[in-house]
């Protein structure tokens, strides 16, 4: 069985698990909770899309992840080849990935992802005349990343909450080319996030680091609605320089400790994934 087959069964094994591990619902929102906290309730913004993790609170996060770009640029001395002309080709990328937090405080937490097993192919653009093979694959261990975040001011009835984070990408595939990093990496960046009664908006934009050099870095915009006591839904534009996504999310909590993520982005401008299917089991332990 492929790789990614194996990984989609992993993941149906997990949701079968956590569908058995009670009957407890997602916490809806708290009676208790002011109105602008009801869709995430008190934790501390995550990475991922309408994702929170509370004071010593850990986050497990295996998923599966799908992505296709018809139009993906590179240049042939970027896959190992002579030329530094720009061309379009097609990448198809399937991955395995655990991502993990932790809540230190209310303030501070950290969080590491890494691709466990992934696969890329590279079909060569049509006009690369470079030498480059018509396709290339690679597989192995992905990018490993981490992220520590910072809340400077909680959010009230008339305040956003906002918060910074530094994430590190780690140099560990110097041998490849399609996947992993292969030069240290990262990123400083800053958010605002307000709750209001038809839902909660998240904003955040970063300064990336590759390779020594500085330059603007990803932006998001997203908006987070719980829609009952065991759904929640998640709608974010995501980009960076050129590349622009809408990503859609919904989450179905099977109990309070458990709940399936099903995510997907589409590409809104050319040389952006045109699709990026996700499906993954959120577990959290702890309070």
């Amino acid at each position: 069985m492929p790789r990614p087959a194996l990984a989609f069964c992993r993941i149906a094994a997990l949701s079968a698990c956590a569908w058995g591990c009670g009957s407890s619902p997602a916490p809806a929102a708290d009676a208790e909770l002011p109105v602008y906290l009801a869709d995430r309730g008190p934790g501390l913004a995550t990475s991922l899309f309408g994702t929170y993790v509370e004071p010593g609170q850990w986050l497990v996060y295996p998923f599966v992840e799908y992505e296709n770009s018809s139009a993906f640029e590179y240049k042939p001395s970027e896959v190992g080849f002579v030329g530094n002309q720009d061309y379009l080709g097609h990448l198809v990328t399937q991955e395995f990935d655990l991502y993990t937090a932790y809540g230190i405080t209310d303030r501070l937490m950290v969080e590491l992802e890494g691709q466990l097993d992934t696969s890329a192919t590279l079909d060569r653009a049509p006009d690369d005349i470079s030498g480059v093979p018509a396709s290339l694959k690679e597989s192995g261990v992905g990018e490993i990343e981490g992220q520590v975040r910072y809340r400077w001011q909680a959010e009230n009835e008339r305040r956003p909450e906002l918060f910074s984070f530094m994430e590190v990408v780690f140099p560990l595939q110097k041998d490849k080319h399609l996947i992993g990093a292969q030069d240290w990496g990262g990123a400083i960046g800053f958010g605002a996030i307000k709750g209001y009664s038809w839902g909660t908006l998240t904003a955040r934009a970063s300064i990336a680091y590759d390779d020594g050099v500085f330059e603007p870095g990803e932006y998001a915009l997203e908006y987070l609605k719980r829609i009952s006591p065991r759904w929640r839904c998640v709608a974010a534009l995501e980009g960076e320089s050129d590349e622009l996504s809408l990503i859609g999310e919904a989450q179905y909590f099977f109990t309070r400790h458990a709940y399936l993520k099903l995510n997907s982005g589409f590409g809104l401008t050319k040389k952006t994934p045109d699709f990026a299917p996700e499906i993954g089991i959120m577990m959290t332990i702890g309070p």
